[in-house]
């Protein structure tokens, strides 16, 4: 019988744990990113700059979904975690398989609900008439994979919610190869353009899928999937994980939708601003990929240790978290402003492209470090289970500054430059909220405990 990888996250060092567990994670995310290179690397290199730009219109719409998906299953995380922690492996099982009925059904709702609103998608984001049809033709494929990238996500968390991040990892490894094949196939051989790189996306994200489901049935203890128990519904499990996972979900699809915004002014500025946009996007979400992993084993060491009723430790995991995020957010950003037209030369071969794309680099890049402080308190106070303060204060700080940037310092010099200085603006004011919350939360933390 297969057998999971689990960290002890409730005793001994932490350093060390914390790498083992974020670098698979931080893989993970790469290689799920890999997906959407891949298919902007064979548009742009084999069919056309307009093509190219066909996906990053997509970018905004496809985040906003998976941001929720992947919210919801964070909080899947924290209910497993937290129930590993207290050592009761019978609401562990029962939450396992609550996740993944969740998962089906919420694939399901966003595929449905995507497809009706794909057309309106793509008259909100103003798509210039040139892509419009690839964009279009690519959000709706894409989305029919939905269901698969939902069970895979909410499967991952639970792999994660015991230490083990490599698993879903090598189930990614597998899928990026057959994505990439599929891409070269689809496009060079079969002729299909945005909706073939869609398509083997779709296949790939199935892959995925079917590999951990796999997995979970044929592992022993409490995170074994059972058929017979395949769609049975623990309700106290789930109202835990909507209350978790939703204002987590929340928060990333607020992001999301703050970009939809600035897509629709990247598309005002013309189809070499929307192609540099997409192949810097594309390299700098990989940076992102790193602070993500660091700040989600704040939230699972955190989940895990306080459901053992250990605060110390909590606090302990939150500070290790950040710091070891520093370190590798730094080596990314070094990397990738070193060798960032190199790398947007992978995407395209438009000097006007790789300059506007190398732009984008140095405003959303260089300022990572500000993400940083952003997502670990965030993500820490997500493993405590406070998790809606974080999401609104995220809301606020987020729509409004790049809503109001948008329509005045844009719209009174409307350069590239000029919409690219909203992220780290936006990111600096936000952090210093969420840095707020988190003081105030721990010390009604450290009241209730003297209490007890």
């Amino acid at each position: 019988m297969a057998r999971s990888k689990k960290l002890d996250m409730l005793n001994g060092s932490l350093w060390d744990k914390m790498i083992v567990f974020a670098l698979p994670l931080a893989f993970t995310g790469v290689l799920q990113q890999l997906y959407n290179a891949a298919d902007v690397a064979v548009l742009g290199r084999y069919v056309s700059n307009e093509a190219m730009a066909a996906v990053g219109n997509n970018v905004p719409v496809i985040g906003l979904i998976v941001s929720l998906c992947m919210g919801l299953a964070l909080g899947a995380n924290v209910v497993v975690a937290r129930c590993l922690g207290m050592r009761d492996e019978e609401r562990a099982n029962a939450a396992v398989h609550t996740a993944f009925l969740t998962a089906v059904m919420f694939g399901a709702a966003a595929l449905l609900i995507g497809e009706l609103a794909a057309g309106t998608a793509m008259k909100l984001l103003e798509v210039p008439a040139s892509v419009v049809s690839d964009s279009e033709t690519y959000l709706r494929v894409y989305l029919l994979g939905m269901p698969f990238i939902a069970v895979y996500n909410f499967l991952a968390a639970v792999f994660r919610s015991q230490g083990d991040t490599q698993t879903p990892l090598w189930a990614l490894c597998a899928a990026s190869v057959f994505n990439i094949a599929g891409n070269l196939f689809f496009v060079l051989v079969l002729g299909m353009g945005s909706g073939g790189v869609a398509l083997a996306t779709v296949l790939a994200n199935l892959i995925s899928a079917g590999i951990l489901f796999f997995r979970l049935t044929r592992m022993k203890g409490a995170l074994r999937l059972e058929m017979p128990k395949l769609f049975r519904l623990d309700r106290p499990a789930f109202r835990a994980m909507v209350r978790i996972g939703w204002p987590a979900g929340l928060q990333g699809a607020v992001f999301s939708l703050s970009n939809l915004i600035i897509q629709a002014a990247i598309n005002s500025l013309g189809p070499d601003a929307m192609a540099g946009s997409v192949a810097a996007f594309t390299i700098e979400i990989n940076v992102y990929c790193f602070i993500n992993a660091f700040g989600l084993a704040a939230t699972t060491f955190v989940s895990q240790n306080y459901g053992a009723g250990n605060l110390t430790r909590c606090r302990r995991a939150t500070w290790v978290s950040m710091g070891l995020n520093f370190v590798a957010a730094i080596l990314m950003i070094t990397l990738v402003v070193v060798f960032g037209r190199e790398l947007l030369g992978f995407f395209s071969s438009s000097e006007e492209v790789i300059a506007l794309g190398m732009v984008r680099i140095l405003w959303v890049v260089l300022p990572e470090p500000v993400n940083v402080v952003m997502e670990t308190v965030s993500d820490a106070m997500r493993g405590y289970g406070y998790s809606m303060p974080p999401a609104i204060m995220t809301l606020v700080c987020i729509c409004t500054i790049r809503v109001v940037w948008v329509w005045t310092v844009f719209a009174a010099k409307p350069a590239y430059e000029t919409l690219m200085a909203v992220y780290p603006v936006s990111w600096f004011v936000t952090t210093v909220g969420l840095c707020w919350l988190y003081v105030r939360h721990q010390k009604k933390l450290t009241l209730r405990h003297k209490d007890i």
